[in-house]
């Protein structure tokens, strides 16, 4: 029992960090993990990787810019940047629009797995899928929207803890039964792009999922709710990298299990059960509802912050501070709510709505990724005096969303 206490104590002691898992690996990463492992096995593991080594830096360095400071990100943009006022309101549009994507492709795929689960239990459902989901669909965005308007930072905190350990143990434990050769992990690490259609896409939604300009736009603020100093600095370094290691740990699990159980095998990821085959040869009969567990979790991560991050980025814009019980929270967190419900509603394809809704994300990241650039180099305002080593990784960063930005658009034009 004891044991029990402390592992649930260790997983309610996660900070802000949480929320950027909780941004990060939805349905989308998801999505995106098990179609790039089914489709390229390893191949695009070095995209993962220098996709987390770069968002663990930004938030790290967002953090520690508020820490030292005590001015939150896009409150800053407009204040210290050359254009700093339309700067910021674009990157609020850029970034609102993609997070909103991300939320009607995460409601999507979470009500249809939901439905799925119903049918395998009782098939005589099936019939009635579009009525199942959309109703699913309303009870899901109507619970979170109502904790959302009644909870407190601390609450929104412990259920993201709880929902991302669920969702990390349950792909962890996949990966124990379909474990990558080591051969095969350090050829995914080489950089390659695979010579086929699409691929510039997926790897757009690659970096969408992994680098999302909310969680960098959105740390100082869980930071400011926290109630973190100055005092706790080499705990919000910690928090970051703890973050961005978990974000590869779990997603990189997903596409080696994907790899391992599809690759090669010709599987056509088109509805949401189809996903359900990465798992199924090597955990049989219990690999949907493992699957299902992780997706879910995932999928229910993610929806908190989706819904937060407009008026989260409004409340920074003009007030520099955490607004969770304002008016205007709780009016566009109701117009969240309802566009979250367009996939259900009209019957899109999940799968492809969430992977093509991921691209979006990718296109503010260059934006935000100056800015902090900017920022991090200001004179004169206390922050650490060596910073060659994370220029260098910002610098890389921004060259690298460039790419992978422009590499994206090519393929969205070509096709």
């Amino acid at each position: 029992m004891r044991s029990i206490n402390q592992i649930v104590k260790f997983l309610l002691s996660f900070g802000p960090g949480i929320f950027a898992i909780g941004y990060t690996i939805g349905t989308g990463s998801v999505t995106s993990m098990i179609v790039a492992g089914n489709n390229f096995g390893l191949q695009l593991l070095w995209v993962l990787f220098f996709s987390c080594l770069f968002s663990g830096v930004l938030i790290y360095v967002s953090g520690a810019y508020y820490l030292t400071t005590g001015e939150t990100a896009l409150s800053s943009i407009k204040k210290h940047l050359p254009f700093g006022r339309i700067l910021a309101f674009a990157i609020i549009i850029t970034v609102g629009i993609g997070q909103w994507n991300s939320l009607i492709g995460i409601l999507g795929i979470t009500s249809n797995v939901i439905f799925e689960i119903l049918v395998l239990n009782f098939p005589v459902l099936a019939g009635h899928k579009y009525e199942l989901v959309l109703l699913l669909a309303l009870l899901i965005i109507g619970i979170f929207y109502t904790l959302l308007i009644n909870g407190s930072y601390n609450l929104f905190e412990k259920l993201l803890a709880l929902l991302v350990s669920i969702m990390g143990l349950s792909f962890l434990f996949t990966l124990f039964f379909v474990f990558p050769h080591p051969t095969e992990v350090i050829v995914g690490l080489l950089p390659s792009i695979p010579d086929v259609e699409g691929a510039g896409i997926l790897i757009a939604a690659f970096v969408g999922t992994t680098m999302a300009a909310a969680t960098f736009l959105s740390r100082p603020l869980f930071i400011q709710g926290k109630g973190w100093t100055i005092s706790d600095f080499k705990t919000q370094k910690h928090d970051a990298f703890i973050a961005a290691i978990l974000i590869f740990v779990i997603s990189g699990s997903i596409m080696a299990v994907a790899s391992g159980s599809l690759f090669g095998k010709g599987v056509q990821i088109t509805h949401v059960l189809d996903m359900s085959r990465a798992l199924e040869p090597s955990l049989g009969k219990y690999a949907v509802s493992i699957f299902f567990v992780g997706t879910l979790s995932a999928g229910l991560s993610s929806i908190f912050p989706c819904l937060m991050i407009v008026p989260l980025m409004l409340g920074d814009y003009s007030l520099g501070k955490l607004d969770i019980k304002s008016k205007r929270f709780k009016l566009i967190t109701g117009i969240a709510s309802l566009l979250a419900l367009s996939i259900p509603l009209f019957g899109f394809n999940p799968i492809k709505g969430q992977i093509f809704t991921q691209v979006f994300n990718a296109f503010a990241l260059p934006l935000v990724v100056l800015s902090f650039i900017v920022l991090w180099n200001r004179k004169n305002v206390g922050l650490p005096k060596n910073k060659t080593i994370t220029n260098g990784i910002l610098i890389a960063a921004f060259v690298f969303s460039l790419i992978i930005t422009t590499n994206g658009l090519m393929d969205i034009f070509d096709n």
